[in-house]
């Protein structure tokens, strides 16, 4: 029995055999250790050796009330004089950029990382909002905006009853 026969063969078109794996039962043993690699660590990204940069993209959470839209972002490490809201007669749009800096410093090391990001949200309304009595809070790295419904979108929500056979 020859070393090679021990050494399964790539099962997949990705690691094709080639002329040199058939002279050297190694580099399929090598193709293999790599597949297995490969598939273990997809996905994960260890801090420092990261690839891209981490995109900023909040959470948003929609509620439509009986009386009121209620709009709440998570917008963590974020101070209010960093985000911009503005309404027009049917969105709401969410704008805001996050600068965070992180410093450490110990015995023989000092790290110092930078974290820039925008972002950009839009939420779209189903009815007519009532510009007037828009409230917006901002505690603790959350962002609540309550949209009150018109007298007139009220008055056209209308209940459907369901008929069973």
């Amino acid at each position: 029995m020859t070393a090679k026969n021990l050494i399964p063969k790539a099962k997949s078109r990705e690691y094709p055999a080639s002329r040199y794996e058939n002279l050297n039962p190694f580099y399929a043993f090598r193709q293999e250790m790599d597949r297995i690699f490969d598939n273990f660590f997809h996905g994960v990204e260890i801090e420092p050796f990261k690839k891209m940069p981490e995109a900023f993209y909040p959470n948003i959470d929609v509620v439509d009330g009986a009386k009121e839209i209620k709009v709440t972002i998570e917008l963590p490490g974020m101070d209010e004089k960093d985000i911009d809201l503005s309404l027009d007669k049917d969105s709401l749009t969410i704008k805001g950029e996050k600068k965070e800096e992180k410093e450490e410093k110990g015995k023989n090391y000092h790290r110092m990382e930078r974290t820039y990001g925008s972002f950009s949200r839009t939420v779209p309304f189903p009815v007519e909002i009532d510009t007037d009595k828009v409230e917006a809070l901002f505690k603790k790295g959350v962002l609540t905006v309550t949209l009150p419904k018109t007298a007139k979108a009220l008055k056209e929500t209308k209940k459907i009853l369901i008929k069973s056979q």
